[in-house]
């Protein structure tokens, strides 16, 4: 039987090679998560550099009291979209890295959405 963490494994191998496949030249968001804070990047695979990113440690603590809901990936959202079009970047391709498109991964990508950011 596999563990919880090998299955979101298989599916981050999975989907990687499916984004390598569709979107060849484009950057990618990935989004990565955890209990208590949810963490965003924007990579360009050619050169192997991170371009922005952004993630509840960075965030105001006063505004945000806990880091792990959606409130929190709202904003993580919304400032990665932000600081994407300050450095010139409007479409990018959607890495979950496996995890399923669903509650904080879904706020996150509605909002950067909604802030700017096509995929």
């Amino acid at each position: 039987m596999l563990s919880s963490s090998e299955l979101r494994q298989r599916r981050k191998e999975r989907q990687r090679h499916k984004i390598r496949q569709v979107s060849v030249g484009k950057l990618r968001l990935s989004v990565h998560r955890t209990n208590c804070h949810i963490y965003a990047q924007i990579i360009d695979d050619k050169q192997g550099v991170t371009l922005a990113a952004s993630s509840t440690l960075v965030a105001d603590k006063k505004k945000m009291k806990n880091g792990g809901n959606k409130e929190a990936a709202v904003f993580v959202g919304k400032t990665i979209a932000e600081e994407a079009k300050k450095k010139g970047i409007t479409e990018v391709v959607f890495d979950r890295s496996g995890f399923l498109y669903h509650g904080r991964i879904k706020a996150l990508a509605d909002s950067a959405r909604e802030n700017g950011l096509k995929f």
